[in-house]
C-alpha cells in the first residue's frame, strides 16, 4: 500500500510539472535594451489569427502599449533574435518587427486582424502587470489566458472567459471605439 501511495504521489508531481508552460526568461540587459518607448497614446491591440475558409480563430496575442510596448503572445510559436521574450511576453517589438509578426502569421489559409482600443496609463500597466504575472501558458490557451488577462480590467468586465480566439474577437469588436484591421497574405509555403 505504502508503495501505490509512493507511487501515486510521484505521479501527480510529475502531471502537475507537465502542466506548466514552457519557462523561457531573457536576460535583464535583453530586456532592457530591447525596451520600447512609443510616445503614443496608451493602447490595446487584440490580435486574432483567423481561417479564411471557417472564419475560426487559430490563435491570440495581444498588443500591449503603456510604459512600454510589449507583445503577450501566449503559447506563440514565432521567434526573433532581437525580440527577448520572458514568459510570453515579448519585447523589442518595432514596427517591423510588428509587420514580420503578422506577416508570419499571415498566409493562404490564415490572415490577421488587429483590434485597437485606446486605454487609460493605468488600464495599460495594469493588462502589462497582469501579463507579467501570468507565466507561461500552456498550448491551446492563448485565448484562455487573454481573455482571463482582460475581464480584469477597469472597462473590459464585459469580456467572458472563452477558449476560442474567434470569440473572443468578437466580444473585443464590441467594445467602444475600436479600430479595426486586417492582413492578408496568399503566400505558400513560406512560413
Amino acid at each position: 500500500m505504502k508503495r501505490l501511495r509512493t507511487l501515486a504521489v510521484l505521479t501527480s508531481a510529475f502531471v502537475l510539472a507537465a502542466c506548466g508552460g514552457q519557462s523561457v526568461w531573457a536576460p535583464d540587459t535583453a530586456v532592457e535594451q530591447a525596451r520600447i518607448v512609443t510616445g503614443e497614446q496608451p493602447y490595446l491591440e487584440l490580435k486574432t489569427m483567423v481561417s479564411n475558409t471557417t472564419g475560426r480563430g487559430g490563435h491570440s496575442s495581444l498588443l500591449i502599449n503603456g510604459s512600454q510596448l510589449v507583445l503577450w503572445d501566449p503559447a506563440g510559436r514565432w521567434r526573433h533574435s532581437t525580440a527577448p521574450e520572458r514568459n510570453d511576453v515579448v519585447f523589442g517589438m518595432t514596427p517591423a518587427l510588428l509587420a514580420q509578426y503578422d506577416s508570419w502569421h499571415a498566409r493562404n489559409t490564415h490572415h490577421v486582424v488587429s483590434q485597437r482600443i485606446y486605454v487609460t496609463p493605468q488600464v495599460a500597466e495594469m493588462a502589462m502587470q497582469l501579463a507579467f504575472n501570468n507565466g507561461p501558458s500552456l498550448d491551446a490557451h492563448c485565448a484562455q489566458t487573454t481573455s482571463g488577462i482582460l475581464q480584469r480590467l477597469p472597462g473590459f468586465e464585459g469580456i467572458r472567459s472563452t477558449w476560442y480566439p474567434h470569440v473572443l474577437m468578437a466580444q473585443f469588436e464590441t467594445l467602444p471605439s475600436v479600430e479595426t484591421r486586417r492582413h492578408y497574405e496568399s503566400d505558400v509555403g513560406k512560413n
